[in-house]
């Protein structure tokens, strides 16, 4: 079971743009839906379902381009995107989402899809940071969420048949096994993306050095490690 409790501390220019747009995003869900967690998820989970879909078809099309191996990550990031959907798809019977929080999904996931992809083109490294963070958050609202059920404030209810076909849950699960499985879902999201940015990260530098190391090379200066 992955560590709830884990956080990236941003080491870069690009790591502290991931945080802060996190964290910004994060403020505006408190803000609209404060302790309405199963519309929030909804909601939310419209959203993390995208930047997976829209990774993975830009990994493909650059793939295809290049003529070169993806590495596995297409395969990975359209999983995640299926089992955030999933997600969605789980608590729309849950919380039973109103006409104007339809309509806030559609606008959501319109602006999304386009500000990931941009994101995407532009930093890969920044956009998979950025995920990584969405996850951070993710466990936080789940724990929360678990914590208000678990103390009766939130009424705990039978789970929905399409969660307990999904995660292989017992037929006697309620909501509270659902939000731990959920949970656990997004803690490993959060973990393979934090990954790949490092991995963009160090192909990064690695990409520095060579250059540095040709320059001073060409100059007769001694190369570095």
């Amino acid at each position: 079971m992955s560590d709830l409790n884990k956080h990236f501390e941003p080491k870069n220019f690009s790591d502290k743009v991931a945080l802060s747009f996190t964290k910004f995003l994060r403020f505006l869900a408190d803000t609209f839906f404060k302790k309405r967690y199963g519309h929030r998820a909804v909601v939310l989970e419209t959203v993390a379902a995208v930047p997976g879909m829209v990774a993975g078809m830009l990994i493909h099309l650059k793939s295809l381009r290049k003529i070169e191996d993806d590495k596995g990550w297409i395969k990975t990031l359209l999983e995640e995107a299926e089992n955030e959907r999933m997600h969605l798809m789980t608590f729309v019977h849950i919380a039973k989402p109103t006409a104007i929080e339809r309509f806030i999904i559609m606008i959501a996931q319109f602006i999304f899809i386009i500000t990931y992809a941009i994101i995407y083109i532009v930093s890969q490294r920044t956009a998979h940071r950025i995920v990584g963070y969405f996850e951070e958050e993710a466990v936080i609202s789940y724990t929360e969420y678990l914590n208000e059920l678990e103390a009766g404030t939130i009424p705990d209810q039978p789970a929905p048949e399409i969660a307990i076909n999904y995660w292989n849950l017992p037929l006697h699960a309620t909501l509270k096994d659902v939000v731990r499985v959920i949970r656990d879902d997004e803690a490993g999201h959060r973990d393979v993306n934090h990954t790949f940015a490092d991995l963009i990260n160090i192909k990064k530098n690695k990409e520095t050095i060579n250059k540095c190391n040709k320059e001073k090379k060409e100059s007769g200066e001694e190369i570095l490690d």
